[in-house]
């Protein structure tokens, strides 16, 4: 499926603070210097102070040279996984919308691996290679061996040329949106700041397919919770076994759990899911889910894996100029399928609402298979309009993929609940952005764009970091931070 739909969270829990980390050090201006320099020409002053006034602003223009030399990170090191607990994000925290920090940047650095290096454990087989092996075995309806083949990005996308530039088809593929677990795993083992001495690591990857191994417990009700916790209970058994797990308590470990963060949070027995994330031994793990719990700090969201992964730069520069010339025929859309065993539901509410401004509005019926993979329809109908409609409360965009940063440059946020009771229209709301707006909220998508899309390559693009490169660029980042005196509870 090229654009997953997302599922509705179930209700907040408690907050888990962050704690303050340390404090960053301003540096001095010396260009404040320049007033004494001037001040110098004025009659009052004599002769040696000018040479005193002289001699320090000399001075700190070496210091400026000097200051200017050192590593940009010392003051862009908080810019990577934000704090879940800003204004702005509250404002969203009921959209199931996978998030990843902005960089400052999408262009690699050259050089050393200056925030530390990662160390790859080897897990029984049982934990990842064996799932895939037996993928007959992981879907309660059908085989999920063609979903898994091409190293986790399925089956090339056949029929797509109709919709995507001819050269750019071979970079598609049918990607099932639960196999971030595998391109991560795979991206890692050929990442330049691996190392195969653990005595030389600052982090440590846990490949475990914990998405993987429970899915195919999640859809039969005579499944116990036992079965549900089984492969996580192993994982856990044997990392804590580790030297390097037992030195920091699991600060400097981190893994990917390729489902939605709330399939790992059962509370309850007969609940939904694994209690994965609650066992003993996860409290200080990191995790990468495409669906982060927003008060949980260890949850790290990444992108839902697309359909498109570039082979090279210029794909990725091709796909930006095909999405920013695109002729949008339709104001806005809506892909979903109605859920009938849920009250007042607002996705069948939405259904009817894109019918009813059928002018204006593109609907994709999803019920059924309408939607699954091998199919062009959903992509195809996003790139013909000019915003798309994002349950839960109402986030809308223009792309498929979701940003962090300032929601309003690139997205409208619309309260469900004034659509429910029929106090706002979707449509006059979108119908009162000015065409130079949307241009503008589209052209920060666009630029988005390369941190949404997983490499084909198992090295990466060329000079283009994409959404694994910027995912681990924050993993070290964030347990340098965390290696801080006092940062730790």
């Amino acid at each position: 499926m090229l654009l997953p739909l997302s599922n509705a969270s179930p209700s907040p829990e408690p907050q888990i603070k962050k704690p303050k980390g340390p404090l960053d050090f301003k540096r001095n201006d010396p260009f404040k210097s320049l007033k004494a320099f001037l001040a110098a020409h004025y009659p009052s002053f004599n002769q040696p102070r000018i040479c005193l006034f002289l001699s320090i602003f000399f001075i700190q223009i070496l210091l400026l040279v000097a200051f200017r030399s050192l590593p940009l990170s010392l003051h862009r090191r908080r810019q990577h996984f934000p704090s879940p607990f800003s204004t702005r994000h509250h404002q969203h925290l009921n959209q199931t919308v996978a998030t990843i920090a902005t960089a400052p940047s999408i262009v690699k650095e050259e050089g050393s691996c200056e925030f530390g290096k990662i160390f790859v454990y080897e897990l029984p087989s049982a934990l990842n290679k064996e799932l895939v092996s037996n993928c007959d075995e992981l879907n309660p309806w059908s085989s999920s061996c063609a979903a898994l083949s091409n190293d986790g990005f399925g089956p090339v996308a056949t029929g797509i040329s109709s919709v995507v530039p001819e050269n750019l088809s071979p970079a598609w593929y049918w990607t099932d949106q639960f196999v971030s677990e595998i391109l991560v795993h795979n991206r890692i083992l050929n990442h330049k700041c691996r190392t195969q001495d653990p005595n030389n690591a600052s982090a440590f990857y846990i490949p475990f397919y914990a998405g993987l191994a429970v899915g195919k417990f999640l859809f039969f009700n005579y499944s116990s919770a036992k079965e549900r916790d089984s492969h996580c209970e192993m994982m856990l058994k044997w990392v804590q076994e580790q030297p390097y797990f037992q030195r920091n308590d699991g600060w400097d470990h981190f893994m990917t759990m390729g489902r939605i963060s709330w399939d790992f949070r059962r509370s309850k027995d007969k609940d939904w899911g694994s209690s994965c994330i609650y066992k003993q031994g996860m409290r200080n793990i990191t995790r990468l889910l495409i669906e982060r719990n927003p008060w949980d700090y260890f949850d790290v969201g990444v992108p839902y894996p697309t359909g498109f992964h570039p082979r090279r730069d210029d794909d990725v520069v091709q796909w930006q100029d095909f999405v920013r010339n695109r002729n949008r025929k339709n104001l806005f859309c809506f892909a979903g399928a109605k859920r009938s065993l849920v009250k007042n539901d607002f996705r069948g509410l939405l259904l009817n609402h894109c019918r009813n401004a059928s002018d204006s509005c593109r609907v994709v019926d999803c019920a059924g298979s309408k939607c699954s993979n091998g199919t062009s329809l959903i992509l195809e109908t996003f790139l013909d309009s000019a915003f798309c409609l994002q349950p839960r409360d109402l986030l809308i965009i223009n792309t498929n993929g979701s940003c962090q940063g300032e929601p309003e440059s690139y997205s409208v946020f619309i309260d469900r609940n004034e659509v429910k009771n029929g106090t706002t229209s979707i449509r006059k709301v979108l119908e009162s952005y000015s065409e130079d707006k949307i241009k503008r909220m589209r052209e920060k998508v666009i630029e988005y764009i390369p941190k949404f899309v997983y490499a084909r390559p198992q090295g990466g693009l060329e000079t283009i970091k994409d959404a694994f490169d910027v995912a681990m660029d924050g993993v070290l980042r964030r347990f340098r931070e965390q290696g801080q005196p006092g940062f730790r509870w």
